[in-house]
């Protein structure tokens, strides 16, 4: 929410901006709330790209969980600056990381191993130097949300394929906080002048970005574990400190 506060940055340059008032806590940090809930996400992704590195998963896995975090550094730059480069910053990561869940899913099963990572690299090369050129705004929207829907049925299928109770706990987490988190930014936006009347502002958009990490770390998990299953690994399910979950494997020998 623009306020006529002096900044750090200058005049606000995003075409989007939420429901959150500018520069209350710094002149340096334009929406504090929406730069910080991403934190969380940086965390989360660095667990999971250890425990990628320690069990020497596939490098796809360490690939996914490192553009979680670049994504969620490109968020906080974003609603801290709350300028346009910056905001290509978040929204462009956002469509890599979909075309890189895509190739996750969808690669054990395709017959012509490099033209689909050629197709993917190409697709979100093309896509980066129009979005620098063009601003989106429901277009990226509807854009974003393609690429996803893309993503469940393979999602399902593992899902329905794995019998592993505590893997399916995982993937009943990811649509929960998919769910969740969706209804935090629906609101954040559409009631956005009613909650500002409010004493306190929940901030609906903060949340979305807690839940999201969240989300990702679940996905995450849940495909590393469908891999392994793949692979041979004897995943199991085990929670750190009773709390978080991740993937063991016990590779063969000769692996």
């Amino acid at each position: 929410m623009a306020d006529s506060i002096s900044s750090f940055w200058g005049p606000v340059t995003s075409t989007i901006e939420c429901c959150e008032k500018n520069y209350v806590y710094s002149s340096y940090i334009a929406e504090f709330f929406n730069t910080m809930s991403n934190v969380p996400s940086i965390l989360l992704a660095l667990i999971g790209l250890i425990n990628a590195l320690r069990q020497r998963f596939e490098k796809r896995f360490s690939v996914l969980h490192i553009s979680n975090m670049i994504l969620a550094i490109g968020s906080m730059l974003y609603h801290a600056t709350l300028q346009h480069v910056q905001q290509q910053s978040d929204e462009t990561p956002m469509v890599w990381e979909m075309l890189l869940y895509m190739y996750i899913l969808y690669s054990p099963d395709w017959h012509y191993r490099s033209t689909m990572p050629t197709f993917l690299f190409l697709y979100g090369a093309v896509f980066a130097a129009v979005h620098s050129v063009v601003r989106f705004e429901i277009g990226f929207k509807v854009h974003y949300v393609i690429l996803c829907l893309l993503c469940i049925p393979r999602m399902y299928k593992y899902y329905i394929y794995t019998q592993d109770v505590y893997a399916k706990r995982l993937a009943k987490l990811y649509v929960a906080t998919l769910l969740i988190g969706s209804l935090c930014w629906l609101g954040d936006n559409v009631f956005c002048k009613e909650v500002s009347s409010w004493p306190i502002n929940p901030q609906g958009h903060a949340l979305w970005h807690l839940f999201m990490g969240f989300n990702s770390y679940f996905a995450n998990t849940f495909l590393m574990f469908c891999r392994a299953q793949q692979r041979g690994w004897a995943p199991k399910i085990v929670h750190f400190m009773g709390l978080l979950p991740y993937v063991k494997i016990e590779k063969p020998k000769t692996q």
